[in-house]
This record gives C-alpha cells, sequence and structure tokens, in this order.
C-alpha cells in the first residue's frame, strides 16, 4: 500500500474534504469521526434507537469509496435521501440511505466499528472509517451574547448559536473513546484536523480526555486545517477567526505541538498574530488559495490534495 499512514480527525463537510484530498495521496487513511449530531435523519434515529449518530459516518464513508463506477455508484446510493415532496408525513422522508444501512447493522449487531467496516467492506474502501466514541455525545457550550449569557446544548444549537464562546464540554464528560481510534492515532505518521463546524465537529476531539491525551502523546506530525470564511446568510455559523479557532484548542490542550497549520490566502485571521500562535506551537502556517471558487467557504479537495503533498514531501 502506498503513501504514509494518516489519521484524519473531524466530521460533517469539512472531514469529507479532507478525505478527498488525502485519499489521493495515502492508501494508509483512517478517519475519526465526530458523534454528537442531533439533527435531521441522524438526530432522529439516534433518539429512536439509542444508536450513534450516523450521518458523519456516512458521510466519510462516502468519500472514501472506491473511485471506480461501481464505488461512485454506491457512493451516490448512500447519500441518497427519500423524499415524498412533501405529500405525506412518510416515516421515512429525510432519512439518508446510508444511515438507514448503519442503523440497521448496528441494531441488528450491537457493535458500531464492525457495522461500519462491513459497508466499508461493501464500497470497498480506502482507508477505514472509526467513530470518535463509542457512546452517543452530546455538545454544551456557554455563549456570551447580545441578551446576556445562554447555555445550549446539541451540535446544531452550538454550531448555529451567534455570540461568544465561554466554554465547551461533551455530556458524558468521560465517555468511552473507541478503542481502535486510539490506536490509530498512535501509530499515525500525520494526523490532520479540520476543516468544519470549529464547535460542533473540530472541538469534540480535544475535548474526549482519552483521545487528547492520544493526540498530544502522539509522535505524529500534526496538521491544522483552518476553516474558510464564512458568509453571515449560511445557517451553521463558523465564529471567530483562525487565530481564535486555535486559541480555543490551545485552551483545550495546552501541551499540542503542531507542524504545520494550512490557512486559506483570504481568511480572516491569516495575519502575523496567526503566524506567531502557530510558531508558538512549534509550527509553520502555510497560506494558499484552497477555495472551490471566488468567495466560496467551502475548501476545494484537488487544491488541498495539493497543499497537502507538498507538506507529505
Amino acid at each position: 500500500m502506498r503513501g504514509p499512514r494518516v489519521v484524519a480527525l473531524g466530521g460533517g463537510h469539512g472531514l469529507a474534504a479532507t478525505l478527498t484530498a488525502l485519499r489521493s495521496l495515502t492508501e494508509h487513511l483512517t478517519a475519526v469521526v465526530t458523534v454528537a449530531d442531533n439533527g435531521g435523519s441522524s438526530g432522529r434515529l439516534r433518539e429512536e434507537f439509542g444508536i450513534l449518530p450516523p450521518g458523519d459516518l456516512r458521510m466519510a464513508l462516502a468519500a472514501l469509496c472506491s473511485d471506480d463506477e461501481r464505488g461512485r455508484e454506491w457512493a451516490d446510493i448512500l447519500k441518497y435521501r427519500f423524499s415524498n415532496d412533501g405529500l405525506s408525513q412518510s416515516p421515512l422522508h429525510g432519512h439518508a440511505v446510508g444511515n438507514l444501512l448503519l442503523a440497521a447493522l448496528w441494531n441488528r449487531d450491537g457493535d458500531p466499528v464492525q457495522g461500519i467496516a462491513r459497508v466499508g467492506e461493501l464500497l470497498q474502501l480506502t482507508g477505514e472509517v472509526l467513530p470518535m466514541a463509542l457512546d452517543p455525545l452530546d455538545i454544551e457550550a456557554s455563549f456570551q451574547t447580545s441578551y446576556g449569557r445562554k447555555i445550549v446544548r446539541g451540535q446544531v444549537e452550538v454550531a448555529t448559536t451567534k455570540g461568544r464562546i465561554e466554554s465547551l464540554h461533551l455530556i458524558p464528560d468521560d465517555p468511552r473513546a473507541t478503542p481502535e481510534a486510539l490506536k490509530a492515532i498512535a501509530e499515525a505518521e500525520w494526523i490532520t484536523v479540520g476543516p468544519g463546524s470549529w464547535f460542533s465537529s473540530v472541538m469534540p476531539h480535544f475535548l474526549l480526555p482519552a483521545q487528547a491525551e492520544a493526540i498530544a502523546r502522539s509522535s505524529a506530525k500534526k496538521i491544522m486545517i483552518f476553516n474558510l470564511p464564512e458568509p453571515d446568510s449560511i445557517d451553521e455559523f463558523a465564529g471567530y477567526s483562525a487565530k481564535e479557532h486555535l486559541d480555543l484548542v490551545i485552551k483545550h490542550l495546552p501541551n499540542l505541538h503542531l507542524d504545520f497549520a494550512i490557512a486559506d490566502q483570504s481568511s480572516m485571521g491569516t495575519s502575523e498574530s496567526l503566524q506567531l500562535a502557530v510558531e508558538g506551537c512549534g509550527g509553520q502556517l502555510i497560506r494558499a488559495d484552497l477555495a472551490k471558487s471566488p468567495g466560496s467557504f467551502h475548501h476545494d479537495p484537488a487544491k488541498l490534495a495539493m497543499t497537502l503533498s507538498h507538506i507529505f514531501n
């Protein structure tokens, strides 16, 4: 198998973009995925069956499908959502096929890691996908808003609340970390973090005690990928500059050593203060054109792959 051993931490569309970039550079790829989603199809399945929210895991699986006609077809099937065009209140409306497949395997066998692996075999995955924890998680945050202090609970609520974040923690406080994920982190040559909804998809990886310790102790070289600037009109609030996002990580993991940090050349906070903050963690700041198009807040996987390839080499 070609390429270095890479572990990618994150969740949602941000992690999917990173995985799409990394799969062109290595076959030794492990995605460790946040399991705190409480909205949409994932939230409904989680509430009804008490399982891990499958949505972010399904997106990671789709991103790593084999790169051939069969793989691309299965990726489309996983992402397909039932829709009845609003004609009735069907229980299937809004559910993604991949979410239902994972839920069925978990409900039958009770083993989330094995269930994901079974789907991976079906998709002929490049790499593997693992949940961050074996327990479904909630995120609780305290914000200082223009109306005073506000405490919110749930990934959707934390991701969309606008205000100055004061505290952030997981519920339960010390959930069961996935042993396979801890092993992958310990054996990795490279670890990437982000991009994604910073409070609800990225930060949970530093809030899980066992995993935070594994990240800090790992001899892998570490790369942090910052978000692109996002417009106020989108539903999810990214919050603050890249410098402040890094400060939040360091607040929860003061001994984190970074080797590289990647920021889009147009991002807020790609100033001297961000460079000094990255250098303070032992790292080098790399600025690059990463957006899919001018003004886009989505990373272009091909551009990200070029930047990561330059770092690896």
